[in-house]
């Protein structure tokens, strides 16, 4: 099954279950209101009947002659109420004009509800000399009342069952929407890391199947050796990175006193530690701090140092021979920004949302693993920073990180001398604007 079809799938039993769980509550809601409006009504019935038969009781002993109620509009209470005399021996004798027949009961019992003349009575009883006094009167109307509460009640269950389930349907699929990116995130990480190791494994025992099909001189042997040694540390390089990712991408709790690192301390000794490379690529360096400058924020100095020679590496390769890289820190209203601009080519505006992936160029170069913006990412997340993501001055690309500045009270530490301690903070995805 696809990934939408599973989506769809899941989110359906999602809206199934829900609109299960909400049929059986609306179910026993509807069985209770109906009970409770029926027993009320009833209620109201014994009431009028029993005032009817205390009425009676106090009159002659002559028979009596009870004028039915006139019409309300169709009022509960408009029915006619009857009354009988029933003695001992179990003789009726009808006390109101026009009073059905009334069914063989033992009246002893109290209110009750029976059928007679083709209709439903209520009836209430009460002693009386030789026998009972029986009121009744219809209760069509109460029957009718609760069929008009059982279709109203159908159609607003219906109506609420297909809410909840185009409902639950909508939030179930919102729901898996990050799941299933998740999952195929991880899916695509899997097979470029695949890809990745493949190569210079395959390049390896391709070297050593070689070097052993038939006897060489020392020096074959040797070049055979560099180049393993050459895609040994290539993997190598790809297996540390992976580690040092998955290091950041764990769960570990933040630390108890976290630390501040300048970042422009540690951008000036980036910048000398890196004068070599870019003058083997006969690239400038230039590093914009004003002298002076201290930019405090929260994160470990190995992070730091990573993240800054991640984005000049970066830069040193694609400006070229002849380019120019420009590093500078900034620090004002309450925020430092780290920011690298180079000359090269720059970045595509539609990469620009891409580059941070893992495994992910922008182009074929040789040299990169893919890696290297995706442990900057990682940096930057783990430390609450923001991407800025664009087009350089210098005409190549343009990527800087802004942090908020570390409050006064921690100790700013000295990077060269902590680099390597470990930074166990747990990682929160930043925004990433593209300028």
């Amino acid at each position: 099954m696809t990934g939408p079809r599973r989506r769809w799938a899941h989110a359906a039993r999602v809206a199934l279950g829900a609109t299960a769980v909400v049929a059986v509550l609306a179910l026993g809601v509807a069985l209770v209101a109906n009970l409770v409006i029926v027993q009320r009504l009833d209620r109201d019935v014994d009431t009028r009947l029993t005032a009817q038969l205390a009425q009676a009781a106090s009159g002659a002993s002559a028979p009596l002659q009870i004028v039915p109620g006139a019409d309300r509009d169709g009022d509960l209470d408009d029915a006619p109420i009857f009354i009988w005399h029933v003695d001992a021996a179990g003789r009726v004798t009808a006390l109101t004009a026009g009073a059905p027949s009334v069914p063989h009961y033992d009246w002893s019992t109290g209110s009750a509800t029976l059928r007679t003349g083709g209709s439903t009575f209520r009836f209430t009883t009460a002693p009386s000399a030789g026998g009972w006094l029986v009121a009744g009167e219809s209760v069509v109307r109460i029957g009718q009342i609760r069929d008009d509460l059982i279709v109203v009640e159908l159609a607003l269950g219906a109506l609420l069952l297909s809410v909840t389930f185009a409902g639950s349907f909508i939030v179930g699929l919102r729901a898996s929407a990050p799941i299933e990116q998740i999952r195929r995130r991880q899916a695509e990480f899997t097979a470029d890391a695949s890809h990745e190791l493949r190569t210079p494994l395959s390049v390896i025992q391709a070297e050593v199947d070689l070097a052993l099909s038939r006897d060489r001189d020392p020096t074959s042997y040797r070049a055979t050796l560099e180049r393993v040694a050459s895609e040994s540390q290539r993997l190598r390089s790809i297996v540390d990175d992976l580690l040092w990712l998955a290091r950041y991408d764990g769960d570990a709790p933040p630390s108890a006193a976290p630390t501040v690192t300048d970042v422009a301390a540690a951008a000036g000794r980036c910048a000398t530690r890196f004068d070599a490379v870019a003058a083997a690529g006969s690239v400038e360096l230039v590093l914009g701090s004003d002298p002076g400058t201290v930019a405090p924020v929260l994160a470990g100095p190995e992070a730091i140092d990573r993240l800054i020679s991640v984005l000049l590496d970066n830069a040193c390769r694609y400006a070229g021979a002849g380019g120019r890289v420009e590093l500078r820190v900034t620090g004002s209203s309450g925020r430092v920004t780290l920011s690298v601009d180079d000359s090269g080519p720059g970045i595509p505006p539609d990469q620009w949302d891409l580059v941070l992936d893992r495994f992910h160029r922008a182009d074929d170069r040789p040299g990169g693993t893919g890696l290297g913006l995706a442990i900057a990412d990682a940096v930057v997340r783990s430390s609450d920073g923001t991407w800025s993501i664009g087009r350089s001055p210098l005409g190549g690309a343009h990527l800087s990180v802004s942090w908020r500045a570390a409050p006064g009270q921690g100790p700013v530490v000295d990077t060269d001398a902590t680099i390597g301690a470990r930074d166990d903070r747990v990682p929160v995805r930043p925004e990433v604007r593209s300028s």
